[in-house]
């Protein structure tokens, strides 16, 4: 595979962007190799500089429920574009995309639209500290919610790829106001509520965790963080930036009937664009301003074009039957995912739900962010680079989820297959 033309790039990358990236997993050095430039991409399939095509199970890191380049959503776009890029004023678009927001979330009554999932994180934080009068936030160790200097504690998946436990830059000041805990343990979540009880604002989770690799909650967990905090009065966030849309129409609070007061969206609701939303209760959001007195504002909130794809993504994500379409894709992959590595005898266990996976190199039971760490990232690395030569593109990272599209079709699944098989081969052998 030749890929002079992406070293190029990268070596230029480096003397003007720190790192060469604009986001660091992307540098891929826990793997073991340097960054591949993309130049286009279609459905499942993605192409580098070099002209080297890949199977792309990473989809932009989600949002890619139709795969790249959907005709609705390009087309949409184009439509947009010729009319204006950027008003900074509102535009009919907004209203459409909320609407079908509200209709979609089941505890959304009211929609802001902002450009990042950090933004929207941050935002809805600040919201419930002023709805409440408290000043903690309750996280979970390996759950990432953005790079807001409250959430840089026990984060997930670039914080641990990198090796870096918080980050520099951030003030004790705020950090002392965020209490990060162990994921699905209910007793140290209520032992916590009573230890700092009516100092707690709010509790923020990825109902399904997406960033210290994939770990679902476990019975009984969200149905307690909800219960607990109602009876105290303290909000709970739904970070579904990765989960909503993808786990089902209304996300993982429809999948498992559990309501937050406010959710965190992203990624999907712009089509692959940059956006991102908060939302919930219309008590809660009323006290947003030019309502309310809690501020927030952005000169690219409710973009046109990301607005337009948006529309035109979560109109396509009605079609009767694409969930399950999408559930059966998954289920049969991840079942012959089980069948191979089982019979390689590699150290690997599989979490997933949905179209949501990671293959964990370790025998333990993946439950939280401590079982995660056990996983070997140097067997991930090497089965990266046995994956990428035969044309499989993965997330850079032992600590994230790939994401099947219903663009993958069954020859893809096939071939993605085939490459797993000879990488774990290789693996044992080395290991032998």
């Amino acid at each position: 595979m030749q890929t002079v033309t992406s070293a190029r790039l990268f070596a230029q990358a480096r003397n003007l962007i720190p790192g060469g990236v604009n986001s660091p997993v992307r540098a891929c050095r826990a793997v073991g190799c340097d960054p591949l430039f993309v130049r286009k991409a279609q459905g499942c399939l993605i192409t580098d500089v070099d002209g080297n095509t890949f199977i792309d199970l990473v989809g932009s890191w989600g949002p890619l429920i139709l795969g790249h380049a959907h005709p609705e959503v390009v087309e949409a776009v184009r439509r947009t574009a010729e009319l204006g890029t950027s008003f900074g004023a509102p535009s009919p678009l907004e209203v459409e995309l909320a609407e079908l927001v509200c209709a979609a979330v089941p505890s959304v009554d009211m929609v802001r639209f902002v450009n990042s999932g950090t933004e929207a994180t941050m935002s809805a934080i600040r919201l419930a500290r002023a709805h409440t009068g408290r000043d903690i936030v309750i996280k979970f160790d390996g759950c990432y919610h953005g790079h807001a200097d409250s959430f840089l504690v026990k984060a997930g998946s670039g914080l641990i790829t990198l090796g870096i436990p918080g980050s520099p830059g951030v003030p004790e000041d705020i950090v002392k106001n965020t209490l990060s805990i162990p994921y699905n343990d209910v007793d140290v979540f209520k032992k916590t509520l009573d230890e700092r009880d009516g100092e707690i604002a709010c509790v923020i989770v990825e109902p399904v965790a997406g960033n210290m690799g994939v770990v679902l909650p476990e019975p009984g967990f969200l149905e307690t963080l909800r219960a607990e905090t109602s009876a105290r009065g303290i909000v709970l966030i739904f970070d579904e930036v990765i989960t909503g849309f993808r786990l089902a129409y209304g996300g993982a609070q429809e999948r498992f009937g559990i309501l937050p007061d406010l959710t965190t969206l992203g990624k999907i609701i712009g089509g692959g664009l940059p956006v991102a939303a908060y939302g919930g209760k219309k008590e809660l959001m009323l006290k947003v301003a030019p309502e309310g007195p809690v501020y927030q504002a952005g000169t690219l909130s409710g973009n046109p074009l990301a607005m337009a794809a948006g529309i035109a993504m979560l109109k396509a994500l009605q079609r009767p039957g694409l969930y399950e379409e999408l559930e059966t894709k998954s289920a049969w992959l991840a079942g012959e995912l089980d069948r191979i590595a089982q019979a390689s005898g590699l150290p690997l266990t599989l979490n997933r739900i949905g179209s949501l996976m990671t293959c964990f190199f370790t025998r333990e039971r993946v439950r939280d962010y401590t079982s995660a760490m056990t996983a070997d990232t140097d067997l991930y690395a090497r089965h990266f680079r046995n994956m990428l030569a035969a044309g499989i593109w993965l997330a850079p990272s032992q600590f994230e989820a790939f994401f099947l599209s219903l663009a993958h079709e069954q020859e893809h699944l096939q071939k993605i297959l085939d490459a797993v098989e000879h990488s774990f081969r290789n693996l044992m052998q080395s290991i032998k």
